[in-house]
């Protein structure tokens, strides 16, 4: 018998999510790799087989074992946009919601980013990871073992850079392997109001430069996890030539780009980041139907974000289907921060999802592994569960995945394998 360091095993269902390298796309959205009565077998923290129970039983001597006793394995889950590194709350914002503000009229008021912006920039690097542990705990419990987290909140450099230093204080502190995001052309910062072009030049030629060196001095680099750039394109925001300038100067320094663009108003943007090579387009709520064949002929995945729409009170989703059937690469996120979306909640994400957007489970579960992995420039390394891939995989407190959309709310993981080791069981699971 092979020797192994963990061996899963009476598994009602193994949701491998296997298939071809590369983001899913169309009716292979909808392909799970499905293994019933299946069995995973780790060694460190690497995957070496996948297949039926009483076969890997035969062939593994574990060192450990877990009796999976009919529940359902599926890959950990990816939250590849997130803005979860701030101070304080907005609670006070969603009852002015709640009484009919918009959320523009919130940002004009000073509201909004801003208010996060002045709790953040006042509070130390070691407050950001005091304030940010529990949310991550929470993610993980809800089954989230990767996460993309943005600055964004500072708009202006030392604060920028505090962002990211908590970032990656909070890497090495809890399970969830995070992918950094810098993000400071967020919003307009007060100080530079009707000045938004100043601040650009300021972005440009000072802080991702500082950004740039942090990188590469950082832990990140060395363990080839990529620092990205993010700028959102946005009416109240920067504008289709001040989002260039930004992810121009991104590319220019070799770092990868995203843009949140057509959240609320179609400038452009989306077609400018798919110009620049963007690895991801973000929001994409007002995105047109002609624009999908061109997202569908690029590499770029397209991140929905439905619990946007969902805590803002809309009634319009990102056209999700739409965008399956003419083939472009989804992915699904939380977009969690503490105005727009105040969840972390991956499963809360992909029942929105089904329900609003009319995705199948089976595509809701792709677009928060496979293909979220390849938003954040993790594909091939985690996502699915396949041979040669990081161990991260979650045990369901059922025997079928749907109730990860099925239930609303709910917590239906019961344990959760980061790198091949066990670092969260469900109390009295």
């Amino acid at each position: 018998m092979e020797p192994c360091d963990l061996l899963i095993h009476s598994a009602a269902q193994v949701v491998t999510c296997a298939g071809p390298p590369g983001p899913r796309r169309g009716a292979a959205l909808r392909e799970l790799a499905m293994i019933t009565n299946g069995a995973v077998a780790i060694r460190d923290t690497t995957i070496i087989a996948v297949g039926a129970s009483d076969e890997l039983r035969r062939r593994f001597h574990p060192i450990h074992e877990i009796d999976a006793r009919g529940r359902a394995l599926c890959p950990g889950l990816i939250d590849c946009h997130t803005h979860i590194v701030y101070a304080g709350d907005r609670v006070a914002e969603f009852e002015q919601r709640c009484a009919g503000a918009t959320y523009q009229e919130i940002m004009a008021a000073g509201g909004g980013i801003l208010r996060t912006m002045q709790l953040t920039r006042s509070a130390t690097t070691m407050k950001l990871v005091a304030e940010t542990l529990p949310r991550l705990r929470q993610m993980l419990q809800l089954g989230t073992t990767t996460a993309e987290v943005k600055t964004g909140y500072g708009l202006e450099r030392d604060a920028e850079l505090r962002q990211l230093a908590a970032i990656a204080l909070l890497s090495g502190a809890q399970p969830i392997e995070l992918v950094p995001t810098f993000l400071p052309a967020h919003a307009v910062p007060p100080e530079f109001s009707g000045r938004a072009s100043e601040y650009i030049d300021l972005v440009v030629t000072e802080m991702l430069p500082l950004a740039h060196e942090w990188y590469r001095k950082s832990s990140f680099a060395a363990r080839d996890i990529p620092l990205f750039v993010d700028v959102f394109c946005e009416r109240g925001a920067f504008d289709v030539a001040q989002s260039r300038r930004v992810l121009t100067a991104a590319r220019d320094f070799g770092l990868p780009r995203k843009a949140h663009v057509d959240e609320f108003v179609a400038l452009g943007g989306l077609e400018m980041a798919l110009e620049l090579g963007a690895t991801s387009v973000d929001h994409l709520d007002v995105t047109a139907a002609p624009a999908f064949a061109t997202l569908a002929n690029s590499s770029t995945i397209a991140v929905l974000l439905p619990l946007v729409s969902l805590n803002l009170g809309l009634i319009h989703f990102a056209a999700a289907r739409q965008m399956i059937d003419a083939g472009v690469a989804v992915a699904l996120s939380t977009d969690a921060n503490p105005g727009s979306a105040p969840s972390v909640s991956l499963p809360l994400t992909m029942a929105i999802a089904c329900r609003y957007m009319g995705m199948l489970p089976a595509e809701a579960l792709i677009a928060t592994t496979v293909n979220a992995a390849h938003a954040i420039g993790l594909g091939g390394r985690v996502g699915s569960l396949m041979p040669g891939m990081q161990a991260d995989l979650l045990v369901l407190t059922t025997g079928d995945y749907r109730w990860l959309m099925y239930e609303l709310g709910g917590m239906p993981v019961e344990q959760v394998i980061k790198r091949g080791r066990v670092v969260w069981d469900k109390p009295n699971g």
